[in-house]
C-alpha cells in the first residue's frame, strides 16, 4: 500500500513538472502554487555562461482549485474532471502528512520541506531548465585568456654621425680619386644619350607623383543627393493573455456565460476549444502579461475565485 502511495504522488510529481514548461502558474488545490519567472541569459565572474531559463518559486497561498492541474490529469488517466480532482486531494493529503518529517521532491522542479515556523521552504532544481525556447542549450565555463603583453622599447637618441658619414669622412682621398673616376667612366661608357633618358624618366616620375597627390586631395561634392524614403511600420495589435471565466463541455454553456459577462459588463468572448475539448471563456484579452495579471486579481476579489490567466495567441 506504501508502495502504491508513493507510485501515485510520483505521477502528479510528474503531472506538475509537464505543465510548468507550458504554463507560468501550476497550483496544487489546498496546498500552494508554483510559478515561473523568466530570466535571461548570464555571463558570472568564473567565465561561467547561461541560457535564459525560467526561474521557479512556490506560493503557499495560492490553494484554490483554478482548473488547469485537473483538467491535465483528467486528459492522462481519461477519468473525469471530478475523479481527477479527487486524486489530486489524495496525493494533497499525502503531501501534507509526509512533509512533517520528511522533504518532498516534486519530480524536476525542487525538493519541500517545513521549517521550523511550520512554513513551507522551497528549494529549486537549478539542472533543469523549464523554457522551451532554451532546449538543447546548456551552461557553458570558458577557461580565462591570457593577453599577451608587448613590451615597448624606447630608442636611445644618438647624437654620433651615422656609419656611412663616418666612413666617408674617414675615406683616404685616394679612394675619393680612384670612385669619382669610375663614375665618370661609366657614364661614359652608358654614354650622353642613355644619361638624358634617364633624367627624363626621373622628372616625368616626379610629375606621375604630384597627379597622383592631387588626386588624393580631391574633395567630391554631390549637389543632387537621393531624396529621403521614410518607411512607417506598424505593429501588429496582439492580444495573448486571457482571464479565463471557466472551460464548458458543452458550446450553448460557453455562449450563454458569454452573454452573461457582457451583461455584465466585461468584454468576454468564446476563446476556443482546448486539447481535452471544452470551449474556453474569457473576461477579456489583454497585450501583457501586467495587464492580465492586475485584471486577474481585481475579478477575483469581487468573487470570481475560479477565474485564472491563459498565455496563447487566438489570433
Amino acid at each position: 500500500m506504501y508502495k502504491k502511495a508513493n507510485f501515485v504522488c510520483m505521477k502528479l510529481a510528474n503531472y506538475i513538472n509537464d505543465l510548468l514548461y507550458r504554463y507560468d502558474c501550476v497550483i496544487v488545490p489546498n496546498f500552494g502554487g508554483f510559478i515561473t519567472n523568466k530570466i535571461g541569459a548570464s555571463i558570472s565572474d568564473t567565465h561561467t555562461f547561461s541560457p535564459p531559463t525560467k526561474q521557479i518559486s512556490f506560493n503557499a497561498n495560492l490553494k484554490h482549485n483554478d482548473g488547469l492541474l485537473a483538467n491535465y490529469v483528467a486528459s492522462i488517466e481519461n477519468i473525469s474532471f471530478e475523479k481527477a480532482t479527487t486524486f489530486i486531494n489524495t496525493v494533497v493529503l499525502k503531501w501534507q502528512d509526509e512533509i512533517e518529517d520528511n522533504s518532498i521532491e516534486i519530480s524536476d522542479v525542487g525538493v519541500l520541506t517545513l521549517n521550523e515556523e511550520k512554513q513551507i521552504v522551497f528549494e529549486p532544481n537549478t539542472t533543469s531548465n523549464f523554457l522551451t525556447e532554451s532546449f538543447g542549450l546548456s551552461t557553458i565555463t570558458a577557461s580565462a585568456t591570457e593577453r599577451f603583453k608587448e613590451q615597448v622599447i624606447p630608442l636611445i637618441p644618438v647624437n654620433e654621425a651615422p656609419v656611412e658619414e663616418t666612413a666617408r669622412r674617414t675615406m683616404p682621398a685616394f679612394i675619393k680619386v680612384a670612385a669619382a673616376a669610375a663614375i665618370l667612366l661609366t657614364v661614359g661608357t652608358l654614354g650622353f644619350n642613355e644619361y638624358n633618358k634617364t633624367q627624363e624618366a626621373t622628372k616625368f616620375a616626379k610629375q606621375q607623383e604630384k597627379v597622383e597627390q592631387k588626386i588624393q586631395s580631391a574633395t567630391f561634392v554631390i549637389d543632387s543627393p537621393l531624396p529621403t524614403i521614410n518607411l512607417n511600420a506598424s505593429k501588429a495589435n496582439t492580444k495573448d493573455f486571457h482571464v479565463v471565466a471557466g472551460a464548458f463541455q458543452l458550446t450553448k454553456n460557453a455562449q450563454k456565460k458569454v452573454n452573461q459577462l457582457i451583461n455584465q459588463g466585461y468584454n468576454a468572448r468564446v476563446l476556443g476549444v482546448n486539447k481535452w475539448g471544452l470551449t474556453q471563456v474569457s473576461f477579456d484579452s489583454y497585450e501583457t502579461k501586467q495587464e492580465a495579471r492586475i485584471a486577474l486579481e481585481s475579478i477575483k476579489e469581487i468573487g470570481f475565485e475560479d477565474a485564472w490567466l491563459l498565455v496563447k495567441n487566438f489570433n
